[in-house]
């Protein structure tokens, strides 16, 4: 669970000055809060993975570097870890706001509540679907891991927020055959904008991932079907 003490200041454990892929269509800075409670095999931020005593960057420092950053950039994207652990995470956004920023945010869908307090408070939500529901545990690593997602799925879609559903594939993980009743699956809840990315081994450190992705793995025959599902549908095969 998140931690209980409100009266915190976000704790960062890295940020990106500049990005123009976190955002669509925005020029943003991106924080990394620490800390997650699962231990995906193909994280590529496991260094964030732990929330420590001391983060390596103070929000003060943040926030001074985005008092410069006004009229340079667009938005502020919280990524991490999963930023919805911080419980100083909501104050922090208001801190962005108030620059004139437009705020981001990607998520795992961890917290539900903590979500839907921030939500109001969003312009766009990126927000990971790892796998079919009733095979979480075997992506994150910890048991009872996909039972709120279809929650805070709804509660995302229902806010009118922009948004990104994504899911980032591998054969050990997913087959073809997963993805396309993924796909389904959440199409029947609504979502109608849907990125599927190929596993990138940066960061990565289960070795049994660490291997080259077949070729005919996500064939052509499954990307169209994909396609054919949503309104807007990308495949990324470098992110």
């Amino acid at each position: 669970m998140p931690e209980a003490t409100a009266l915190r200041t976000l704790k960062v454990g890295g940020i990106t000055k500049f990005s123009s892929t976190d955002y669509p269509g925005k020029l943003s800075l991106v924080v990394f809060v620490q800390g997650c409670p699962w231990r995906c095999g193909y994280c590529h931020n496991p260094h964030l993975q732990t929330r420590t005593t001391d983060a390596p960057i103070t929000w003060a420092s943040v926030l001074h570097l985005l008092r410069q950053r006004v009229g340079f950039i667009d938005a502020v994207v919280f990524s991490g870890g999963e930023a919805t652990i911080d419980p100083a995470l909501s104050s922090a956004i208001d801190e962005v706001r108030q620059l004139g920023f437009a705020v981001g945010l990607h998520t795992a869908c961890i917290y539900p509540r903590q979500l839907q307090a921030i939500l109001p408070k969003l312009d766009w939500v990126g927000f990971d679907i790892k796998a079919p529901f009733h095979r979480y545990p075997v992506v994150t690593g910890k048991a009872d891991s996909g039972q709120h997602i279809q929650a805070c799925t709804q509660m995302i879609l229902a806010s009118g927020v922009d948004y990104e559903c994504r899911t980032t594939v591998h054969p050990a993980l997913l087959s073809s055959e997963d993805i396309v009743n993924l796909a389904y699956d959440l199409s029947v809840m609504g979502v109608a904008n849907y990125a599927i990315q190929l596993f990138r081994s940066l960061g990565c450190l289960d070795t049994n991932l660490q291997t080259s992705l077949p070729n005919d793995y996500l064939d052509a025959t499954t990307l169209q079907a994909l396609q054919d599902i949503f309104p807007k549908f990308t495949f990324r095969q470098n992110h």
